[in-house]
């Protein structure tokens, strides 16, 4: 946890801004279409802001969004970093730190993700109420500054339900059904196997993806509110006779866009 290279990050990212944001968003795969709503943005390359690693995945932009959406003052980030990629924990949670020392209050996270739960279909959207670390690893691994957060935080609210209350709220009013459920973070970047989705949903995983985990954890430790939504892209290996693909789960993704925009839109525009 280097605190000078989160100092150095966030002073060249407020250099570029014009408004200081309250709200973070992570844009998971298919879902970086959300960034194109912001209104006056500006746009921040991964490759140009210090310290800052680069999106390898297809379906990831690899860049920052800053402006306004729905009136509130917001960065994206259009395209997130898996630890799949090679990346070291601390450098997959590294935004979040930096989004924290912008300011950001609130984060919404969103990623695809595989159904377990069978009264899934793809193309539903799924609140996050918690989620199961099934990677084998911890972002806070490691030495812990106190002046970050504490040593040992508490993981029992790492899902605001708060923020939680307010999107189901929105939902309602939008007359758009949504799932909720447990999120299982795995490290990817192979699909589970048939016997391996079984063993999840028996643990009570109603969800799986390889993402959204670590970011949660970190934005937890520093006191930052979370909202997570998954687009439920498959169902998961052995409940459909076929094989998973990513050209699937974009697919899906863009199938739901509408959907997800308007749902996402109308939770930012009416946050207290």
């Amino acid at each position: 946890m280097n605190s000078k290279a989160m100092k150095e990050s966030a002073q060249y990212i407020e250099s570029k801004l014009e408004g200081k944001p309250a709200i973070g968003l992570i844009l998971g795969s298919g879902l970086g279409v959300l960034a194109e709503e912001i209104e006056d943005p500006i746009v921040i390359p991964y490759k140009s802001v210090p310290h800052f690693p680069e999106s390898t995945v297809s379906g990831h932009k690899g860049q920052l969004v800053a402006g306004r959406l729905e009136g509130k003052q917001v960065i994206a980030m259009q395209g997130r970093f898996h630890f799949y990629e090679g990346y070291r924990m601390d450098q997959v949670t590294f935004p979040v730190r930096v989004m924290k020392l912008l300011g950001v209050e609130e984060l919404l996270v969103t990623n695809a993700a595989g159904g377990i739960n069978e009264q899934f279909e793809p193309g539903d959207l799924m609140l996050i109420e918690d989620h199961i670390n099934n990677m084998g690893t911890n972002p806070l691994i490691g030495p812990n500054d106190e002046e970050i957060g504490p040593r040992f935080p508490d993981m029992s609210q790492a899902y605001s339900r708060e923020l939680l209350k307010h999107a189901r709220k929105c939902a309602e009013e939008l007359d758009l059904s949504i799932q909720q459920g447990v999120y299982v973070g795995n490290t990817g970047p192979t699909y589970e196997t048939g016997a391996e989705v079984k063993m999840l949903r028996t643990l009570g995983g109603d969800a799986v993806g390889m993402s959204t985990v670590p970011e949660v954890i970190v934005a937890a430790h520093m006191g930052i509110k979370v909202l997570g939504i998954s687009c439920i892209s498959n169902m998961a290996a052995g409940i459909l006779d076929q094989p998973l693909s990513h050209q699937e789960v974009i697919e899906t993704t863009e199938r739901v866009r509408q959907d997800f925009l308007s749902f996402v839109k109308k939770i930012v525009k009416t946050l207290p």
